[in-house]
């Protein structure tokens, strides 16, 4: 009997998780992405999908969802945008933050037909080419995460809370990041990751 060949390892570095596979993400955008003007979502055969447009990370996209689909599960089922991740799917965890116009929200609580008229931005949308965004640098730096699970919603909400204008303090911080809960409790570093980069956003 012949062996299996010995599986092939994948090798990933904080950069690559931070980014969450930006170049795959980029490459599926090209395939996928259409400029259209926006419509509003209209009903196709039978009414049970309809084909609703997204504006996300600068891009537009015309996506076929059942009304009941929420914001999450069409970033990550139809947009393959996995960076964003699902945790609790009831709003608890904050792994699935996004922001909505620059403002912070939960994805999994809000319907992607709810969100067409909005520019939503995701953890891929921060990176510009090989260069992180502040935030991202800055979790490097203060190794202010473990297993990874949460850092997407951590990042997303930090970016908020900084332009928010709440770090002014360690206990500001840890306030305002409140939404976002982290498994492997590196919230000690992560305050210190938010801090840090909010000020090098303030320069």
């Amino acid at each position: 009997m012949t062996d299996d060949p010995a599986p092939q390892r994948t090798t990933h570095t904080r950069r690559t998780v931070l980014k969450s596979a930006a170049g795959t993400v980029a490459a599926a955008q090209l395939a996928s992405t259409a400029e259209a003007t926006a419509e509003p979502a209209r009903p196709v055969a039978g009414g049970a999908s309809m084909e609703i447009t997204l504006s996300v990370n600068g891009n537009r996209h015309q996506v076929l969802v059942e009304p009941r689909v929420t914001l999450l599960d069409a970033l990550r089922e139809r947009l393959a945008l996995t960076g964003t991740k699902k945790g609790c799917d009831r709003g608890e965890c904050g792994a699935c933050t996004v922001l909505a116009d620059g403002k912070r929200i939960k994805s999994c609580l809000t319907l992607a037909v709810m969100r067409q008229d909005v520019e939503i931005t995701t953890v891929e949308g921060l990176a510009r080419g090989d260069a992180l965004h502040p935030v991202q640098a800055a979790f490097i730096r203060h190794d202010a995460f473990q297993c990874g699970g949460c850092t997407p919603g951590q990042i997303m909400s930090a970016v908020a809370c900084i332009d928010e204008g709440h770090t002014g303090s360690a206990a500001e911080i840890r306030e305002w990041m409140s939404g976002n809960l982290c498994r492997c409790a590196a919230y000690q570093n992560i305050i210190a990751a938010v801090a840090d980069a909010a000020k090098e956003v303030r320069r």
